[in-house]
Protein backbone atom coordinates (compact mmCIF):
# COMPACT_ATOMS: atom_id res chain seq x y z
CA UNK A 1 0.00 0.00 0.00
CA UNK A 2 2.04 3.52 -1.17
CA UNK A 3 1.35 6.46 -0.41
CA UNK A 4 -0.32 9.35 -2.55
CA UNK A 5 -2.03 12.44 -2.91
CA UNK A 6 -5.99 11.00 -3.77
CA UNK A 7 -8.64 13.17 -5.96
CA UNK A 8 -12.11 12.94 -5.03
CA UNK A 9 -14.66 14.79 -7.35
CA UNK A 10 -18.12 14.67 -7.70
CA UNK A 11 -20.66 13.10 -10.12
CA UNK A 12 -21.29 16.30 -12.03
CA UNK A 13 -17.81 15.87 -13.42
CA UNK A 14 -19.40 13.84 -16.04
CA UNK A 15 -15.58 11.89 -16.34
CA UNK A 16 -15.84 8.82 -18.53
CA UNK A 17 -15.37 6.31 -16.37
CA UNK A 18 -12.40 4.48 -18.10
CA UNK A 19 -10.92 7.88 -17.19
CA UNK A 20 -11.26 7.82 -13.77
CA UNK A 21 -10.38 4.19 -12.88
CA UNK A 22 -7.27 5.01 -15.01
CA UNK A 23 -6.08 8.06 -12.72
CA UNK A 24 -8.06 6.64 -9.55
CA UNK A 25 -10.31 9.12 -9.52
CA UNK A 26 -13.45 8.79 -7.39
CA UNK A 27 -16.91 10.22 -7.86
CA UNK A 28 -19.30 11.18 -4.87
CA UNK A 29 -22.99 11.34 -6.28
CA UNK A 30 -25.36 13.45 -6.32
CA UNK A 31 -28.85 13.01 -5.97
CA UNK A 32 -32.04 13.34 -8.66
CA UNK A 33 -35.92 13.36 -7.00
CA UNK A 34 -38.10 12.12 -8.96
CA UNK A 35 -41.76 12.49 -7.57
CA UNK A 36 -41.41 10.93 -4.11
CA UNK A 37 -37.65 8.69 -5.34
CA UNK A 38 -34.71 10.07 -4.53
CA UNK A 39 -31.80 8.55 -6.94
CA UNK A 40 -28.38 8.38 -7.35
CA UNK A 41 -26.85 9.94 -10.69
CA UNK A 42 -24.72 7.49 -12.45
CA UNK A 43 -25.79 4.38 -10.68
CA UNK A 44 -30.04 4.73 -10.04
CA UNK A 45 -31.14 7.01 -13.18
CA UNK A 46 -30.19 7.60 -16.50
CA UNK A 47 -30.30 10.37 -18.20
CA UNK A 48 -33.40 8.62 -20.41
CA UNK A 49 -35.45 8.10 -17.75
CA UNK A 50 -35.01 11.97 -16.97
CA UNK A 51 -36.08 13.76 -20.12
CA UNK A 52 -39.34 11.38 -20.19
CA UNK A 53 -40.02 12.36 -16.62
CA UNK A 54 -39.21 15.94 -17.50
CA UNK A 55 -41.08 15.68 -20.97
CA UNK A 56 -44.29 14.51 -19.08
CA UNK A 57 -43.28 17.58 -16.55
CA UNK A 58 -43.21 15.35 -13.50
CA UNK A 59 -41.44 17.37 -10.49
CA UNK A 60 -37.71 17.08 -10.56
CA UNK A 61 -35.24 17.92 -8.01
CA UNK A 62 -31.89 17.81 -7.20
CA UNK A 63 -30.07 17.50 -3.81
CA UNK A 64 -26.29 17.39 -2.93
CA UNK A 65 -24.50 14.60 -1.39
CA UNK A 66 -24.78 14.19 2.84
CA UNK A 67 -21.65 15.01 4.37
CA UNK A 68 -22.19 11.27 5.72
CA UNK A 69 -21.32 10.49 2.53
CA UNK A 70 -18.31 12.25 2.13
CA UNK A 71 -16.85 11.55 5.12
CA UNK A 72 -17.20 7.77 4.05
CA UNK A 73 -15.59 7.98 0.87
CA UNK A 74 -12.65 10.02 2.45
CA UNK A 75 -12.32 6.66 5.02
CA UNK A 76 -12.56 4.75 2.03
CA UNK A 77 -9.78 6.38 0.26
CA UNK A 78 -7.39 6.86 3.42
CA UNK A 79 -7.54 3.14 4.13
CA UNK A 80 -6.93 2.41 0.23
CA UNK A 81 -3.41 4.30 1.18
CA UNK A 82 -3.96 7.72 0.55
CA UNK A 83 -1.44 10.33 2.42
CA UNK A 84 -3.70 13.54 1.17
CA UNK A 85 -6.99 14.23 -0.59
CA UNK A 86 -7.67 16.34 -2.86
CA UNK A 87 -11.60 17.09 -3.13
CA UNK A 88 -12.58 19.12 -6.26
CA UNK A 89 -16.46 19.95 -6.75
CA UNK A 90 -18.97 21.82 -9.14
CA UNK A 91 -19.31 25.30 -8.22
CA UNK A 92 -20.60 26.21 -4.90
CA UNK A 93 -22.97 29.25 -6.56
CA UNK A 94 -24.87 26.23 -8.10
CA UNK A 95 -25.03 23.44 -5.09
CA UNK A 96 -24.28 22.82 -1.30
CA UNK A 97 -22.14 20.11 -2.47
CA UNK A 98 -18.79 21.99 -1.68
CA UNK A 99 -20.20 22.88 1.84
CA UNK A 100 -21.08 19.24 2.50
CA UNK A 101 -17.58 18.17 1.71
CA UNK A 102 -15.93 21.00 3.94
CA UNK A 103 -18.03 19.36 7.22
CA UNK A 104 -16.47 16.69 6.26
CA UNK A 105 -13.24 17.03 5.80
CA UNK A 106 -13.25 18.45 9.70
CA UNK A 107 -12.93 14.88 10.32
CA UNK A 108 -11.13 12.87 8.09
CA UNK A 109 -8.47 10.79 8.84
CA UNK A 110 -5.98 12.41 6.54
CA UNK A 111 -5.69 15.61 5.53
CA UNK A 112 -8.44 17.17 2.56
CA UNK A 113 -8.20 20.00 0.58
CA UNK A 114 -11.61 20.87 -0.31
CA UNK A 115 -11.54 23.26 -3.64
CA UNK A 116 -14.91 25.13 -5.22
CA UNK A 117 -13.41 25.02 -8.71
CA UNK A 118 -16.63 27.25 -10.07
CA UNK A 119 -17.05 24.59 -12.42
CA UNK A 120 -19.38 22.15 -14.03
CA UNK A 121 -19.30 19.05 -15.85
CA UNK A 122 -16.12 18.55 -18.22
CA UNK A 123 -15.00 21.97 -17.17
CA UNK A 124 -14.88 20.72 -13.61
CA UNK A 125 -14.39 17.08 -15.02
CA UNK A 126 -10.38 18.59 -16.98
CA UNK A 127 -9.85 19.87 -13.25
CA UNK A 128 -9.69 16.91 -11.96
CA UNK A 129 -7.79 15.87 -14.29
CA UNK A 130 -5.34 17.90 -14.12
CA UNK A 131 -5.18 17.55 -10.08
CA UNK A 132 -4.93 13.41 -10.82
CA UNK A 133 -1.92 14.10 -12.92
CA UNK A 134 -0.14 16.08 -11.03
CA UNK A 135 -0.43 13.56 -8.31
CA UNK A 136 0.50 10.77 -9.96
CA UNK A 137 3.96 12.65 -11.28
CA UNK A 138 4.74 12.98 -7.17
CA UNK A 139 3.27 16.42 -6.81
CA UNK A 140 2.01 17.47 -3.46
CA UNK A 141 -1.47 17.89 -2.11
CA UNK A 142 -0.63 22.03 -3.02
CA UNK A 143 0.51 20.96 -5.70
CA UNK A 144 -2.53 19.24 -7.26
CA UNK A 145 -4.59 22.06 -5.82
CA UNK A 146 -3.04 24.74 -7.77
CA UNK A 147 -2.67 22.34 -10.80
CA UNK A 148 -6.78 21.97 -11.01
CA UNK A 149 -6.89 25.78 -9.88
CA UNK A 150 -4.76 27.20 -13.15
CA UNK A 151 -7.28 24.40 -15.68
CA UNK A 152 -10.28 26.16 -13.92
CA UNK A 153 -9.04 29.76 -14.59
CA UNK A 154 -8.18 28.87 -18.09
CA UNK A 155 -11.40 26.94 -18.95
CA UNK A 156 -14.61 28.22 -20.76
CA UNK A 157 -18.06 26.81 -20.87
CA UNK A 158 -21.36 27.28 -23.24
CA UNK A 159 -24.37 26.49 -23.27
CA UNK A 160 -27.50 26.09 -25.74
CA UNK A 161 -31.08 25.41 -24.42
CA UNK A 162 -34.00 24.78 -25.76
CA UNK A 163 -35.75 26.96 -23.26
CA UNK A 164 -34.47 28.83 -19.99
CA UNK A 165 -37.67 27.42 -18.26
CA UNK A 166 -35.79 24.47 -16.57
CA UNK A 167 -33.32 26.56 -14.98
CA UNK A 168 -35.98 28.97 -14.08
CA UNK A 169 -37.33 26.58 -11.75
CA UNK A 170 -34.48 25.60 -10.39
CA UNK A 171 -33.42 29.17 -9.05
CA UNK A 172 -30.56 28.43 -11.40
CA UNK A 173 -31.32 31.29 -13.67
CA UNK A 174 -33.27 34.33 -12.75
CA UNK A 175 -36.88 34.39 -12.99
CA UNK A 176 -36.44 38.29 -15.22
CA UNK A 177 -33.81 36.20 -17.42
CA UNK A 178 -35.52 33.39 -18.00
CA UNK A 179 -39.25 35.58 -18.89
CA UNK A 180 -37.34 37.79 -21.46
CA UNK A 181 -36.07 34.93 -23.26
CA UNK A 182 -39.88 33.31 -23.64
CA UNK A 183 -41.29 36.49 -24.59
CA UNK A 184 -39.25 37.53 -27.86
CA UNK A 185 -39.09 33.42 -28.35
CA UNK A 186 -35.45 33.10 -28.59
CA UNK A 187 -32.98 30.88 -27.98
CA UNK A 188 -30.11 31.19 -25.33
CA UNK A 189 -26.96 30.72 -25.37
CA UNK A 190 -25.31 30.81 -21.80
CA UNK A 191 -21.91 30.66 -20.22
CA UNK A 192 -20.72 29.86 -17.19
CA UNK A 193 -19.26 32.79 -15.37
CA UNK A 194 -18.09 33.71 -11.47
CA UNK A 195 -19.49 30.08 -11.07
CA UNK A 196 -23.07 31.22 -12.29
CA UNK A 197 -24.82 30.47 -15.60
CA UNK A 198 -25.64 33.52 -17.27
CA UNK A 199 -27.61 34.74 -20.09
CA UNK A 200 -24.73 35.15 -22.69
CA UNK A 201 -26.92 36.07 -25.85
CA UNK A 202 -29.97 35.68 -27.42
CA UNK A 203 -30.53 34.05 -30.85
CA UNK A 204 -33.85 33.96 -33.44
CA UNK A 205 -33.31 30.54 -34.20
CA UNK A 206 -31.91 27.16 -32.90
CA UNK A 207 -29.85 26.69 -36.14
CA UNK A 208 -28.49 30.05 -35.58
CA UNK A 209 -27.96 29.28 -32.17
CA UNK A 210 -25.70 26.37 -32.01
CA UNK A 211 -23.59 27.56 -35.41
CA UNK A 212 -23.16 30.58 -32.52
CA UNK A 213 -22.18 28.34 -30.14
CA UNK A 214 -19.68 26.51 -32.33
CA UNK A 215 -18.13 29.84 -33.37
CA UNK A 216 -17.77 30.94 -29.50
CA UNK A 217 -15.40 27.46 -28.60
CA UNK A 218 -13.26 27.91 -31.81
CA UNK A 219 -12.51 31.61 -31.04
CA UNK A 220 -11.95 30.59 -27.32
CA UNK A 221 -9.76 27.63 -28.24
CA UNK A 222 -7.61 29.73 -30.76
CA UNK A 223 -4.27 27.73 -31.81
CA UNK A 224 -3.87 26.80 -28.23
CA UNK A 225 -3.42 23.49 -27.18
CA UNK A 226 -6.72 22.60 -26.11
CA UNK A 227 -9.12 19.62 -25.07
CA UNK A 228 -12.68 19.99 -25.79
CA UNK A 229 -15.58 18.36 -24.29
CA UNK A 230 -19.33 18.43 -26.20
CA UNK A 231 -22.02 17.37 -24.10
CA UNK A 232 -26.00 17.05 -24.79
CA UNK A 233 -29.28 15.89 -23.08
CA UNK A 234 -31.18 13.85 -25.69
CA UNK A 235 -29.90 15.61 -28.92
CA UNK A 236 -26.53 12.91 -29.62
CA UNK A 237 -26.80 13.57 -33.52
CA UNK A 238 -26.38 17.70 -32.69
CA UNK A 239 -23.32 16.38 -30.30
CA UNK A 240 -21.49 14.60 -32.76
CA UNK A 241 -22.16 17.39 -35.83
CA UNK A 242 -20.59 19.85 -33.43
CA UNK A 243 -18.09 17.70 -32.31
CA UNK A 244 -17.13 16.88 -36.32
CA UNK A 245 -17.27 20.48 -36.77
CA UNK A 246 -14.88 21.46 -33.96
CA UNK A 247 -12.51 19.12 -34.41
CA UNK A 248 -11.89 20.61 -38.39
CA UNK A 249 -11.85 24.13 -36.82
CA UNK A 250 -9.36 23.75 -33.60
CA UNK A 251 -5.86 23.40 -34.84
CA UNK A 252 -4.46 23.02 -30.98
CA UNK A 253 -6.92 19.99 -30.14
CA UNK A 254 -5.65 17.75 -27.83
CA UNK A 255 -8.51 15.35 -26.64
CA UNK A 256 -12.09 15.86 -28.01
CA UNK A 257 -14.69 13.94 -25.17
CA UNK A 258 -18.51 13.67 -26.24
CA UNK A 259 -20.62 12.58 -24.01
CA UNK A 260 -24.60 13.11 -22.38
CA UNK A 261 -24.64 14.39 -19.42
CA UNK A 262 -26.49 12.90 -15.88
CA UNK A 263 -29.38 13.70 -14.71
CA UNK A 264 -28.32 16.13 -12.52
CA UNK A 265 -27.23 18.81 -15.35
CA UNK A 266 -30.12 17.35 -17.14
CA UNK A 267 -32.53 18.16 -14.40
CA UNK A 268 -32.01 22.01 -14.90
CA UNK A 269 -31.36 22.05 -18.58
CA UNK A 270 -33.92 20.19 -19.84
CA UNK A 271 -33.85 17.80 -23.42
CA UNK A 272 -32.10 19.48 -26.33
CA UNK A 273 -29.15 20.81 -24.03
CA UNK A 274 -26.03 21.60 -26.14
CA UNK A 275 -22.81 22.37 -24.36
CA UNK A 276 -18.98 23.13 -25.41
CA UNK A 277 -16.29 23.02 -22.54
CA UNK A 278 -12.82 24.51 -24.17
CA UNK A 279 -10.04 24.04 -21.46
CA UNK A 280 -6.57 24.91 -22.58
CA UNK A 281 -4.06 22.56 -21.39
Amino acid sequence: MSCHVAIVTDSTAYLPPRTMERHGITAVPLTVVLGDRALEEGTEISTRSLAQALQKRRSVTTSRPSPQVFAETYRRVAESGASGIVSLHLSAELSGTYDAAVLAAREAPVPVRVVDTGMIAMALGFCALAAAETAEAGGTMDEAVTAAEKRAAGTSAYFYVDTLDYLRRGGRIGTAQALLGSALAVKPLLQLDGGRIELLEKVRTASKAIARLEELAAERAGSAEVDVAVHHLAAPDRAAALADRLRARVPGLAELHVSEVGAVIGAHTGPGLLGAVVSPR
